[in-house]
C-alpha cells in the first residue's frame, strides 16, 4: 500500500511538473513553453495544420508557430523544436527556393510574416532555398500598394486602409532583411509604418488604437471624420504592440528614429496597463468594454501584452514598474487560461478564432461584431505569442 501511495504521488509530481511553483508562487516559464510546444506537435503533427485548415497554406498563423519554435529550440537546443519548422518550410519552398500557394500579385502583408523564421534557418543549415524565399518575399514589398503618404495597406483587396495587424505582418521582417543585408536605408521605411499608423488610430484619451483606418472612408466600419474603425479590438493592439518590441532587435541605437519607436511603445505600454482586469491580470476582447454583457477575456491578446511587456521591461525599453504588469499577466494565463488535457497535453483556452475588416460577409467592426466572432482552444495566434511570453518570463 505504501509503495502504491508512492508511486501515485511520483506520477501526479510528473504530471505538474510543467505547472510547478517556485517558493515564490510562480510558474516555471520555459517549462511551459516545452509543454505547450510539445502539445501543439502534438496536436498538429503536421504544421501546415495549425490553424485548422483543410488545405496547405503559406500564411502568417504557420508562421508565428514556426518562429516560436525556433525560439524554444535556440533556448534549449532541442533539434526537435527545429525540424518542426523545418518541415513546415519545407512544405512549401521548393527546390529553387520558390515559395508555393504564395502569390505575389496578391499583396497581402500576412504574407511577409512567415518569412520571419528562415533568417534562423538559413544561419543554421546554409540553405540557400530559405535565402531566396526570404528575398521573393522582400520582394512584394518593394511595389506593395501604399497610402499617400507611404503607409502598406493591409492587402490589395483592402484598399487604402493600414491595420495594426499589419505591422507586425510587415515591419519586423522588413528590419530583420535590413540588418541581414545590411540595407540600413530601409530602417526609415521601416519606422515610417508605425509614425504613421499610430498618427492615425491612436486615442490618447482611451490609451489605444483602433483597429484599423481607411484613408479613403469610403468602408462603411471607417469614422467619415478621422477613418477609423469604431473599437479597440484586443488582438490588433497585441499584433501592434509585439511589433514595436521585435521591431526594436534591429534598428540600430544611434538611429534618429528608434526614439520615436520607443515614445511610441510607452503610450502602448501605458493603454495596455491601463486596461489590465484587476482580478486575473488578462485582457478584455473589447479592451475598453470590459463591463459590457458579452465581452470576455481573451487569450490571445493576452498571450501578445504579456509577451510585449515582459520583453520590452528585460531590454530596458520601458519602465522597470511595468513588471508586475507583465508578470501578472502572465500567470493569469498560466492560472485562468491554461487547460491541462487527460493525454497529458495542455491547451490554450478562451481564444478568438478569427477577426477583420468588411470582406464578404461585411465585417462592421462594432462591439457586437467583436465578441461574437468563434472562440477556440489552440489558436495559433495565442499558442505563439504564449511560447514567446513564456520563455520571456523565464528570462525575468
Amino acid at each position: 500500500m505504501k509503495r502504491f501511495w508512492m508511486a501515485s504521488v511520483s506520477l501526479l509530481i510528473l504530471f505538474q511538473s510543467c505547472f510547478a511553483q517556485t517558493e515564490t508562487d510562480q510558474p516555471n516559464g520555459l517549462e511551459m513553453a516545452v509543454k505547450m510546444s510539445d502539445s501543439e506537435i502534438k496536436h498538429f503533427p503536421e504544421p501546415w495544420t495549425v490553424d485548422f485548415n483543410a488545405k496547405p497554406a503559406w500564411n502568417y498563423t504557420q508562421g508565428l508557430i514556426a518562429f516560436s519554435m525556433m525560439k524554444v529550440w535556440k533556448e534549449n537546443s532541442n533539434e526537435t523544436y527545429y525540424n518542426y519548422a523545418k518541415t513546415y518550410a519545407d512544405k512549401f519552398i521548393d527546390a529553387d527556393g520558390v515559395i508555393r500557394n504564395y502569390n505575389l500579385a496578391d499583396y497581402n502583408i500576412d504574407a511577409v510574416n512567415s518569412g520571419k523564421f528562415l533568417f534562423d534557418l538559413y544561419d543554421h543549415s546554409k540553405d540557400e532555398r530559405y535565402l531566396k524565399a526570404i528575398k521573393q518575399l522582400r520582394e512584394q514589398l518593394k511595389t506593395h500598394p501604399r497610402t499617400s503618404e507611404g503607409g502598406f495597406w493591409h492587402k490589395k483587396r483592402y484598399p487604402h486602409q493600414m491595420w495594426l495587424d499589419g505591422l507586425y505582418m510587415g515591419a519586423p521582417f522588413y528590419a530583420q532583411y535590413a540588418q541581414f543585408f545590411n540595407e540600413p536605408e530601409l530602417f526609415d521605411d521601416v519606422i515610417k509604418q508605425f509614425l504613421l499608423v499610430h498618427k492615425y488610430t491612436y486615442n490618447p484619451e482611451a490609451g489605444l488604437n483602433y483597429h484599423g483606418w481607411d484613408e479613403s472612408r469610403k468602408q462603411k466600419w471607417s469614422n467619415p471624420e478621422t477613418g477609423c474603425s469604431p473599437n479597440y479590438w484586443g488582438r490588433a493592439e497585441g499584433w501592434y504592440a509585439m511589433a514595436l518590441v521585435d521591431v526594436l532587435d534591429f534598428i540600430p541605437e544611434n538611429h534618429t528614429g528608434r526614439n520615436k519607436i520607443l515614445e511610441i511603445l510607452k503610450q502602448v505600454a501605458a493603454g495596455i496597463k491601463k486596461h489590465q482586469d484587476a482580478k486575473t491580470g488578462l485582457w478584455y476582447q473589447v479592451l475598453d468594454k470590459g463591463t459590457h454583457d458579452g465581452n470576455y477575456l481573451e487569450a490571445t491578446a493576452s498571450s501578445m501584452f504579456s509577451y510585449a511587456l515582459l520583453k520590452a521591461v528585460r531590454k530596458g525599453y520601458i519602465s522597470n514598474d511595468y513588471k508586475a504588469v507583465a508578470e501578472k499577466g502572465y500567470t493569469g494565463m498560466v492560472e485562468w487560461l491554461v487547460k491541462k488535457n487527460e493525454n497529458g497535453t495542455i491547451s490554450l483556452t478562451k481564444c478568438c478564432a478569427v477577426a477583420g475588416l468588411g470582406g464578404n460577409p461585411y465585417r462592421d467592426g462594432t462591439y457586437k461584431y467583436y465578441i461574437n466572432e468563434t472562440v477556440r482552444d489552440n489558436d495559433p495566434k495565442g499558442v505563439g505569442p504564449f511560447i514567446m511570453a513564456s520563455l520571456e518570463y523565464s528570462m525575468k
